[in-house]
């Protein structure tokens, strides 16, 4: 495949690489040597929002980011039973560590990187050897009032409509997610162009819905971090993201007992947008 030409070279400077998984042509970049970094992203970024983590690291890390099924580059699904759920994007991120054999891996996430990343994780523990935790979760959300509020919401008909017409996760959650930075027409043409119409647009709709419809299988992926918390942990915790705070934080804290906490003062939700060159530095003395 080619790499359109709305994907400005300056701004994401890295060679595009392909692998088929699960009915679907999966984009990823894979830059630099060292330990494998693997970067997961969440809704509705793709791997163009770790652009400048991976610039800072790719001296230190071998920097491998994918874009899940529907998302930024990667075509979206055609096998019989994808639904863009985040177990789907799951068994893509697990298939791609495969593929690569990678070892060793630390693994970063953000938003809804963090249960899709510990699910892949349960699946083969022997191939990671840290996390680097992002704002994120990996436990159902039925005690969180304001998560259920914003998944009946935005993952019901009324949002579904704003998501699929209007592109709101783009072109208004992503400005108010940005604390610190603002993105400017550039980037936001990049985080715009994946989703050109109503029906490109319904991978954006599945993840909110999740967050109350797949209860279940996140529980299934609490119940793995047993398996996983024994290694250590990276928190990388913005301050002033709405969707994540102390609670989670402190949760992370108490689950993975060998952590270090690092405060991305000022950051908003979207953590590789706010603040890349913080985590550059954490991440380069973890």
């Amino acid at each position: 495949m080619e790499r359109p030409d709305w994907v400005d070279g300056e701004l994401y400077p890295f060679e595009d690489r392909w692998a088929e998984i699960d009915g679907s042509t999966v984009h990823y970049v894979d830059e630099g040597n060292g330990p494998p970094l693997l970067m997961l992203h969440g809704n509705p970024t793709w791997s163009f929002t770790w652009r400048d983590v991976i610039k800072g690291l790719r001296d230190r890390y071998r920097c491998v980011a994918l874009d899940y099924p529907g998302f930024g580059l990667s075509t979206e699904a055609v096998a019989p039973g994808y639904a863009f759920r985040p177990q789907d994007h799951a068994r893509v991120v697990a298939e791609l560590a495969e593929q690569l054999d990678l070892r060793g891996i630390t693994l970063l996430m953000q938003d809804w990187g963090g249960p899709i990343g510990f699910a892949a994780a349960v699946r083969a523990p022997e191939r990671y050897k840290q996390f680097a935790i992002g704002n994120t979760w990996a436990w159902p959300m039925d005690r969180n009032p304001g998560a259920q509020v914003f998944s009946r919401f935005l993952g019901g008909p009324i949002g579904g409509y704003l998501i699929k017409r209007h592109n709101v996760f783009v072109e208004r959650i992503i400005p108010a997610g940005t604390k610190k930075v603002g993105p400017d027409d550039a980037v936001m043409e990049h985080y715009r162009r994946p989703f050109p119409t109503p029906e490109s647009r319904v991978p954006m709709h599945v993840f909110p819905r999740a967050i109350v419809g797949e209860t279940k299988w996140l529980r299934e992926v609490e119940r793995g971090l047993s398996s996983l918390d024994d290694k250590p942990a990276l928190i990388v915790w913005p301050t002033r993201d709405q969707a994540f705070g102390d609670g989670e934080r402190e949760r992370w804290e108490q689950i993975f007992t060998d952590h270090r906490t690092v405060t991305l003062e000022g950051a908003g939700h979207y953590i590789g947008e706010d603040a890349p060159q913080e985590i550059v530095a954490a991440l380069r003395e973890f």
